[in-house]
């Protein structure tokens, strides 16, 4: 299933230009060498990724806990359906509540530390920019860390939310090169793809939980469990 996240990550990534396209656009790098504006905006995505291997860390922990509690397969439809809910819930709903609220003092600091950082070129700010933005909230993400809480364990809800995150790259780091190429119009078709997608992968992981034998995409219920006997055939 770990190959969802990159698809995930490459499709929500016109998302994601809406949304932290004016972070990548502002970004405090070197206009007149390439090289080292090449090496600024890895710096920045190493600061994504990481943001996103730490919470995909913590999500993943809980995902080993429902895996070591023998309900792996009932989280795993839970969770595909969870998906697939909030995917196809039209997002002026969710704004009609301001689920965060509770820690709106913590995203406006996030955000005084930004703005503090697009004043200095040096990656030490570059990374703490990317740091940052990956942490703050975005529906894509949260449909993600479904994901990681799927993957039963720590270091592969690490890797799902690293993937998720890869896949964002090649568009975002566009975005900085050339902040035009994508017209209006061109965006707002590829918006409509995106349910599509995060549909399909919530299918993917309640077939996943089914455990209907199908190789590589929906295990027998034998394989998904932990024995104390190989089971061979």
């Amino acid at each position: 299933m770990l190959y969802t996240a990159f698809l995930f990550g490459l499709i929500s990534s016109f998302h994601c230009i809406g949304m932290c396209g004016p972070i990548a656009m502002m970004l405090p790098v070197e206009r007149n060498n390439p090289a080292k504006k090449a090496t600024q905006i890895i710096t920045y995505h190493l600061g994504r990724l990481t943001a996103y291997g730490s919470i995909g860390l913590l999500f993943g922990l809980l995902g080993k806990g429902f895996f070591l509690a023998g309900i792996q397969q009932q989280m795993s439809i839970f969770i595909g359906i969870a998906m697939i809910i909030v995917i196809l819930i039209p997002e002026k709903i969710f704004a009609q509540y301001n689920f965060s609220k509770p820690v709106f003092r913590w995203i406006s600091r996030m955000k005084q530390i930004l703005g503090s950082h697009f004043k200095n070129k040096s990656y030490k700010s570059l990374f703490i920019i990317g740091l940052l933005n990956g942490l703050l909230p975005c529906g894509m993400v949260y449909v993600a860390l479904f994901g990681a809480i799927a993957m039963q364990s720590a270091g592969f809800g690490v890797l799902y939310m690293i993937l998720f995150g890869l896949g964002t790259v090649p568009l975002m780091s566009t975005v900085v090169y050339v902040n035009s190429f994508l017209t209006v119009p061109f965006r707002n078709k590829i918006q409509k793809v995106i349910p599509y997608v995060g549909v399909i992968i919530g299918v993917l992981f309640i077939l996943r939980g089914l455990g209907l034998g199908i190789p590589y995409v929906s295990p027998s219920n034998m394989s998904l469990f932990i024995q104390e006997k190989a089971n061979c055939h």
